[in-house]
């Protein structure tokens, strides 16, 4: 049993993040972190205390975020919970943009667990 996190650069992935490690601690579990972000986490970024394992992309180039996190859940038969940060969107927004949480929430092959800040 694992919990995996995608963190983006957000206050959601931040948030997202946080949530994991305490869902991980709460089941003795490791935890899978699906680096989202441009950056690499060093590491100082990396919760201590836990066995975690860090996926990172190589940058905008790779795959979409929501292949990429579907793909790490394939390749990871552990995983049994994918935590997301979330923000409110509007309906525009939505069209516009599209939303990878709402596409990870409808295709993950494991229960998705969503965290929001409150007052969003």
């Amino acid at each position: 049993m694992s919990v995996a996190v995608a963190v983006t650069d957000s206050p959601e992935g931040r948030l997202a993040l946080q949530s994991a490690v305490a869902e991980a601690q709460n089941l003795g579990t490791g935890l899978l972190l699906i680096n989202l972000t441009l950056h690499d986490f060093t590491e100082d970024e990396i919760p201590s205390g836990l066995e975690v394992t860090v996926i990172n992309r190589s940058g905008r180039g790779d795959r979409d975020p929501v292949t990429a996190v579907i793909d790490e859940l394939s390749d990871h038969a552990e995983v049994d919970r994918l935590v997301l940060g979330v923000r409110a969107r509007s309906r525009v927004g939505k069209m516009i943009l599209g939303s990878v949480a709402q596409r990870l929430i409808l295709r993950s092959p494991v229960p998705v667990l969503t965290v929001r800040q409150d007052g969003r």
